[in-house]
């Protein structure tokens, strides 16, 4: 398994269940192994394997919530 940490920021979180819940939705994807939403950074840091998932698939799942991932 090869894994890779990818660094979002996610713009829109304005409390602790906003980062709980992308928190909660990256974790939930297949693929992914770790997760940590820092709210004051606006960070989300994901480690994934390489195999099971790309990082397009990780920026659509936080957009799904309707949090910004800037390109």
């Amino acid at each position: 398994m090869a894994t890779k940490t990818a660094n979002m920021t996610v713009q829109g979180m304005t409390c602790g269940n906003c980062a709980r819940s992308v928190e909660r939705k990256l974790a939930s994807t297949p693929g992914v192994t770790k997760v940590k939403v820092d709210l004051e950074a606006a960070q989300a840091t994901v480690e994934y394997d390489v195999d099971l998932v790309k990082p397009d698939v990780l920026v659509s799942a936080v957009r799904q919530l309707g949090y910004e991932v800037p390109a």
